[in-house]
């Protein structure tokens, strides 16, 4: 399925019916008295963040989404049906903005999570709501009310906790098939990713994070080079970065800590609070480098990058290394939630101060 992370749809929720002037006709009762209805409410057009999805390909092609209008009110007391409301199943981690003005309107972040996006007109009223002591025949109505009309913008950032950046071919792909169930396209040419691949990393029962691999940045790409820009925006709300570099480059001249400096230039242009989000550096294909030399290798690489984090020397071939620094991820993400979590708020009606225990 073609990965596509931006569409944009129009969506109108139905109109309101109009209410009825309507009045009883039965024999022997000459003033019977109004008996119309009020017209039924138009649908609403719900949104709903599916599991089970991970692009908005959908809306790509199809661009306009119209609930049903409201029945119009009727004789005999009888009120008008609601209209059919519609529902959109997007991805979770949809951002709905106004198409017009970039406001954001609605963040879909958790799996089965319902919105409103668009809705429904209430219906007109009939002329039973106008029935009173010194108008026993209203011929009042009113026509329902128009349903909202939106044109709206659909964004996805795709909701992971680990993301890969790296130059092409730094094997990022064969990194996530090593530790998660994703398994992506891998060839020995670069950019053989062309859209973001998700997997999941077992850790243990019920322990578990998911990583993005991102297709590969090259210099220049904040302002538009390669791939990798287009996609940069699925590592906003990421926990963790690995900076996955190629120890062992096909071409000598090569330089590796260049490359890895340009990587980070590219992040901190593009955005701020992307650049300050923690990341970790992952010397990769180690396995090509001749054993006594590896130690040499990476202290010069590090000292040349003037790198202060956490650096993981592996092997995404033959999972050298792999399992600590799995470990040491799923730690760092553990402690990060437990950051996030929100302190449970007391009623301070209800707290019970230190000094009326006699305790000070």
């Amino acid at each position: 399925m073609k990965f596509v992370d931006e569409a944009y749809i129009d969506v109108s929720a139905g109109d309101g019916g109009a209410g009825c002037v309507s009045f009883r006709h039965e024999k022997y009762k000459e003033f019977g008295g109004p008996n119309g209805g009020d017209g039924g409410r138009g649908g609403h057009v719900f949104a709903v963040a599916d599991p089970n999805l991970n692009t908005l390909v959908d809306y790509r092609f199809s661009r306009r989404y119209d609930a049903q209008r409201g029945q119009h009110g009727m004789g005999s007391d009888m009120f008008g049906a609601a209209g059919e409301d519609i529902t959109l199943k997007m991805p979770v981690g949809t951002i709905i903005s106004d198409a017009e003005t970039g406001e954001i309107l609605f963040e879909l972040l958790k799996p089965g999570e319902v919105i409103t996006i668009a809705k429904g007109g209430d219906g007109g009223f009939g002329n039973l709501r106008y029935k009173s002591a010194i108008n026993r025949a209203p011929r009042q109505k009113t026509p329902g009310w128009p349903g909202e009309k939106r044109n709206l913008k659909l964004e996805l950032k795709v909701l992971a906790d680990v993301g890969l950046l790296g130059m092409p071919n730094a094997g990022k792909s064969t990194l996530i098939s090593a530790i998660s169930n994703a398994r992506p396209r891998i060839a020995d040419y670069p950019f053989t990713t062309l859209h973001p691949n998700l997997g999941v990393v077992r850790v243990g029962p019920e322990q578990s994070f998911v990583v993005a691999d991102l297709p590969g940045l090259i210099e220049g790409a904040a302002e538009g080079a390669g791939l990798g820009h287009q996609f940069l925006r699925h590592l906003q709300r990421t926990r963790l970065l690995l900076h996955v570099v190629d120890m062992a480059p096909f071409d000598d001249a090569v330089d590796t800590v260049a490359q890895a400096k340009a990587i980070v230039n590219e992040l901190k242009k593009y955005d701020a609070g992307l650049y300050n989000k923690p990341r970790w550096l992952v010397l990769n294909k180690l396995d090509m480098v001749p054993v006594d030399q590896r130690a040499a290798l990476v202290k010069d690489f590090v000292k040349r990058l003037k790198f202060k984090g956490p650096v993981f020397e592996i092997s995404a071939l033959t999972r050298e290394g792999c399992e600590p620094m799995i470990k040491a991820i799923y730690q760092h993400i553990s402690a990060q939630q437990k950051m996030e979590q929100t302190p449970e708020v007391v009623d301070p009606r209800f707290a019970t101060s230190v000094e009326s225990n006699g305790l000070l």
